[in-house]
């Protein structure tokens, strides 16, 4: 009988105590046990990892203040590298900008160049980063097999003091087009083309080379096709 008794009081006991323990105001926390001040802080890149910020063909439109505090994931050599870091290059791996030449989204393409692999609304490609994924692939893709015969004559060799490889060939056709890659390898540099920013084909040659391009498969008719 006395144990029955007991249960009845111990259940209202216990969340009595659980309502005192939550509602118990708690000691104020003292903040300055947890405080950062005069600490230093490290939050630089080693530059075997951290992307150039150098100019772009959007550098116009970034001040130089905010282009040192612009930082990108290190991708390696592989192909999302090599694709990642042309990006950063062109627009910061910005898909809604537009340069003051007309160049659009992530990669900086021009309209003309859309029309190519099977893109007529420009708009419409800006707004859809799916869109510019496939579109790059696709450029890439037909630049490759453009330049097929030059790939297998120069890569591995040195033109203009720059040693050929397959990466540097398809970033550099990517800024000033694969027809003048080919003058620019067979001419042994004397071809030097630059864009409007200064962006050359030799500096684009040097800067991309290395790559895993390997994932890109050569296509004469290469369409950006969601």
């Amino acid at each position: 009988m006395y144990k029955k008794i007991s249960h009845y009081f111990a259940i209202p006991l216990a969340i009595c105590c659980s309502l005192f323990m939550a509602l118990k105001p708690s000691p104020e926390l003292d903040r300055t046990l947890y405080s950062t001040e005069g600490m230093e802080f490290d939050y630089s890149m080693s530059e075997e990892i951290a992307m150039s910020t150098e100019s772009s063909s959007i550098d116009s439109e970034i001040t130089p203040h905010a282009a040192d505090h612009i930082y990108v994931p290190y991708l390696g050599k592989s192909y999302n590298g090599f694709k990642e870091a042309l990006a950063f290059k062109e627009s910061r791996g910005d898909y809604f900008t537009v340069n003051t030449l007309g160049y659009l989204g992530k990669y900086q393409f021009g309209a003309e160049t859309l029309k190519l692999i099977g893109i007529y609304n420009p708009n419409q490609f800006l707004y859809n980063p799916q869109l510019q994924e496939k579109a790059f692939l696709a450029n890439a893709a037909r630049n490759k097999w453009i330049l097929r015969k030059d790939i297998k004559r120069f890569v591995g060799k040195t033109v203009d003091g720059i040693k050929v490889t397959e990466s540097g060939i398809l970033a550099a056709a990517h800024l000033a087009g694969p027809g003048t890659v080919k003058k620019y390898l067979r001419s042994n540099g004397n071809y030097n083309f630059s864009d409007a920013y200064g962006s050359s084909v030799k500096h684009y040659m040097k800067k991309f080379s290395g790559y895993d391009t390997s994932f890109i498969v050569a296509e004469k008719r290469a369409k950006a096709i969601l």
